[in-house]
């Protein structure tokens, strides 16, 4: 079958720890009248759930089986209050806390801007909005967001400088403050330097916030990491002494829980390829179930030529290693050189457990290399079923140095090349998703043309956006995200068509024009657009108020999807996929192999779990 492999018994029998979520209503007022109301499918309702929608305490409709977790409520308007009831096998299975609908197509999340600041090369600098992570950070059912603030003078590794302070906050959606944790002097800002996972590592309930720390930072209680008056940048900015750490932070309060010295180590600067700090403190960072059952940290250095991934396991208040891959290591030498500016995460080999796609190459979940397909270093990938039609996940991949396999598609897996289009120079962005109906499985583009997933060239023009793809209107085709627009491809015109642009609202990252977080937040399974106003003053979150009528369970609770998320923020974005063909023709995905609460309790005769 497509997309999940062949799951051996035994990693059937251990379903994956994840959120405990609420029915994530959602309700927006609609300007021609009436209110849009949407809810989740959660991953573990039975088959013949069914709903009541309730407006002010009175029945609206009720959504049999099968049908969309969506409706348009004709009698509604701004400030109405909707709650929606599960039911299954005759009896209530749950009801979501009320939401009010909105009066405009996103909830305002208010922020506190930090203050502006003084380098010691004595230039002035202001912070803008960045990169964005949800987690249930209470363990109530609802998300919370991590936002990481850019100060204005960040630098990408290569240019030299002084920087401010990298933060990160923790909001409420109501614009509720919950900590922020300043990362110090000793953490420079840029986009490959703070990669932050939101994630519940140890399965209480509530996500846990970890990242690269150093002397000096101060968690969300103000407490102190390390030496509190170190300062190890060197005259041109750059911070290549001194020891480094990794924390994981409490998700409630910010204060820090555990912290170790971080692997990988710098070690020697110029090991990773140059002496004055540029490939040393290329981090990239993921999530994943390296046991099948519980997820564990993953932490990674370098990938322009040495390239090292280290595993670690948060579990009863600690850190623990569990193991590092090193390209330097006796016959791994092929690896190096073979990572992107970004990653993936999910199970290639259908065991059960995840692998780290590190761009042209694949880390297996025990540490040992899986494959490297040779193809080297690029700045765009994305790893799913790409192709229902064929057995397990692909990678679609673009990459700097010209070859025969410049644009390419293959097996997840193997790292067999499926198909290959020649390139003579670097090639900087690619996208997969289905965007045209007329062909099976997901389409591709770069370098200006457009592919079906099996490589036939299709049409003489690609979507004019090669940036972000989200599920946003009513069909299961994807659409366009890039800037503050939402576009839809019209493949028999070959163009593109507006859909919804975001007044007031800017993209993050340059010229790679992306929101600070898409992610199915709350509604039905369709994806929300997190982005920054152009004062940074607030977060935007804007919804769909399309009806669907194709009923799938929460992106959430698809582990692929989920851990997209979690990584989304590291290096160069990428748009998150679920681990099944989500498109035209699609066959009903699995049923997710999930479950929800504490730690599990182990086996008989078992010790305890990890």
């Amino acid at each position: 079958m497509g997309g999940r492999g062949v799951m051996s018994a035994a990693a059937e029998a251990r379903p994956r720890q994840m959120e405990r979520l609420d029915r994530g209503v959602v309700a927006v007022a609609l300007p021609e009248g009436g209110a849009y109301v949407g809810w989740r499918l959660l991953g573990t309702d039975p088959a013949d759930v069914t709903f009541e929608v309730r407006r002010d305490g009175a029945a609206v409709a009720t959504v049999p089986a099968g049908a969309g977790t969506c409706l348009v409520d004709p009698r509604g308007a701004a400030g109405a209050r909707y709650t929606v009831l599960a039911r299954a096998g005759g009896r209530e299975i749950g009801a979501g806390p009320p939401a009010s609908a909105w009066p405009a197509p996103y909830l305002p999340v208010p922020l506190r801007v930090p203050p502006p600041g003084t380098a010691p090369d004595g230039r002035a600098f202001t912070y803008s909005a960045g990169d964005v992570s949800p987690g249930d950070l209470d363990g109530d059912g609802r998300y919370e967001l991590v936002l990481l603030w850019n100060p204005s003078n960040a630098h990408d590794n290569a240019h030299a400088g002084y920087t401010g302070n990298a933060l990160l906050d923790a909001y409420r959606l109501d614009g509720a403050l919950l900590w922020r944790i300043d990362l110090g002097v000793n953490i420079r800002a840029g986009a490959h330097y703070t990669q932050f996972l939101v994630y519940d590592f140890d399965g209480d309930g509530r996500a846990e916030v970890a990242c690269k720390t150093a002397d000096g930072t101060k968690d969300g209680t103000g407490a102190v990491l390390g030496d509190g008056s170190a300062d190890h940048r060197d005259a041109r900015g750059y911070v290549l002494a001194g020891p480094e750490y990794l924390t994981v932070f409490e998700g409630a309060s910010g204060r820090a829980l555990a912290t170790a010295p971080y692997d990988p180590p710098r070690g020697d600067v110029a090991a990773w390829g140059d002496a004055y700090g540029n490939r040393v403190d290329r981090f990239l960072a993921c999530v994943a179930y390296l046991d099948g059952e519980r997820p564990d940290l993953i932490l990674c250095r370098g990938y322009y030529t040495r390239s090292v991934v280290a595993a670690w396991r948060f579990r009863g208040g600690r850190l623990s290693p569990v193991w590092t891959f090193d390209s330097d290591r006796p016959g791994l030498g092929g690896y190096a050189g073979q990572g992107n500016h970004n990653l993936a995460v999910a199970d290639v080999d259908g065991d059960g457990r995840d692998e780290i796609v590190y761009g042209s190459c694949c880390i297996d979940h025990d540490g040992t290399g899986l494959y490297t397909t040779g193809l080297g270093h690029g700045d765009a990938m994305h790893a799913g079923d790409l192709d229902p039609e064929r057995p397990g996940l692909e990678v679609f991949q673009v990459h700097e140095t010209p070859s025969a396999h410049g644009i390419e598609v293959h097996d997840a897996r193997t790292g067999q090349v499926l198909w290959g289009v020649p390139t003579t120079r670097d090639t900087g962005r690619g996208l997969a998703a289905d965007v045209d109906p007329r062909h099976p499985g997901e389409e591709v583009w770069a370098g200006g043309a457009i592919y079906t997933c099996r490589g036939e060239r299709i049409g003489d023009r690609a979507p004019s956006s090669t940036n972000f793809a989200l599920w946003w209107d009513g069909d299961l085709l994807r659409e366009l995200l890039d800037g503050n627009r939402i576009d839809k491809w019209d493949p028999a015109a070959q163009r593109t068509v507006n859909l919804i642009t975001a007044e007031g609202c800017a993209a993050n990252n340059g010229t790679k024009a992306v929101p600070c977080l898409q992610a199915d937040l709350f509604g039905d399974w369709r994806e929300e657009v997190v982005w920054r106003t152009e004062d940074s003053r607030e977060l935007r979150i804007y919804t769909t108020t399309e009806p669907t009528a194709a009923r799938l369970p929460t992106l959430m609770h698809d582990p692929v999807y989920r851990l997209a998320v979690a990584w989304q923020n590291t290096g160069y974005n990428q748009p998150p996929r679920p681990g099944f063909f989500l498109g035209e023709g699609m066959a009903p995905p699995a049923r997710p192999a999930i479950r929800v609460g504490g730690p599990p309790s182990p086996a008989p005769g078992a010790g305890p779990s990890p």
